[in-house]
């Protein structure tokens, strides 16, 4: 029996989240279907994390048990020869029978991009939110340094969350702006804006939520500080929207190094 951890990448627009689901298509399905396919096997892989539908993944991890003989540098070619396009596994490795692709991870990045230029791009109009009108980006990243350190994110957890606790950190959070798709000559045009947060976890729609409150102070109609008074407020009306799922991205998950290495056998 060996533990197998790998990384995957996909595009959400067409699935249901990645957590299997009784009434939708999910990520995890599809997975699962393909390692039964390769290897005969039937199980159940867990991941670092869920995400919703239309929600996509640079670098989602997950780990299953296998008795199956495959070495792990052969697993990428053969899941990936029998998974849809837009469903890439990228690495894999052995790692010790106690690791937990969930228990175990100490930090993940989400990025979410907001098109603000006029008109949307055509070619990433599945990634990306457009916004048609003005942002003030500077009032925006003021906004979401208030955020930063660990608080009770209620005001920006949806009311369906379960968690027994809404304590989270956000160590990291920073806004980047793209601008190689503006126009020349053209003044409306604003480019392309990447939000990244790292944090020691998110709760559900917390990222989007995050996002449609900071629009509303890039649109004036909340200021900067009011950041912070909307997350002393634990309580999720006080917040703004939550934003469209397809401009959400699981960008990465950290691990300590040493939970993956698996200890040596001597014979």
């Amino acid at each position: 029996m060996r533990n197998l951890l790998m990384k995957v990448s996909y595009d959400g627009t067409h699935y249901n989240g990645f957590q299997t689901q009784p009434d939708g298509r999910t990520i995890q399905d599809i997975i699962e279907k393909a390692i039964a396919g390769l290897s005969g096997e039937t199980l159940k892989i867990t991941a670092s994390g869920r995400t919703d539908a239309g929600v996509h993944a640079r670098s989602q991890v997950f780990n299953f048990y296998s008795d199956s003989p495959i070495p792990p540098e052969r697993w990428c070619s053969a899941l990936n020869s029998r998974l849809p396009e837009d469903i890439v596994v990228t690495d894999a490795q052995e790692v010790p029978l106690d690791f937990h692709s969930r228990r175990e991870a100490k930090r993940k990045t989400y990025r979410y991009t907001i098109n603000s230029n006029q008109f949307p791009d055509l070619f990433n109009r599945r990634y990306q939110f457009h916004h048609h009108g003005r942002l003030d980006m500077q009032a925006m990243e003021e906004g979401l340094k208030h955020l930063l350190g660990t608080h009770d994110y209620t005001s920006f957890a949806s009311r369906r969350s379960t968690k027994p606790s809404h304590i989270r950190t956000i160590y990291s959070a920073w806004m980047e702006v793209d601008t190689s798709m503006c126009r020349t000559g053209n003044t409306r045009d604003q480019g392309v804006l990447h939000t990244y947060l790292t944090g020691s976890g998110f709760l559900q729609h917390m990222v989007r939520i995050i996002m449609g409150t900071l629009v509303e102070v890039g649109e004036g109609k909340r200021t900067p500080d009011s950041v912070r008074t909307i997350l002393e407020a634990r309580n999720r009306a006080a917040a703004g929207p939550t934003a469209v799922s397809k401009g959400l991205m699981l960008w990465d998950v950290e691990y300590d190094e040493l939970s993956l290495i698996r200890p040596q056998t001597d014979f």
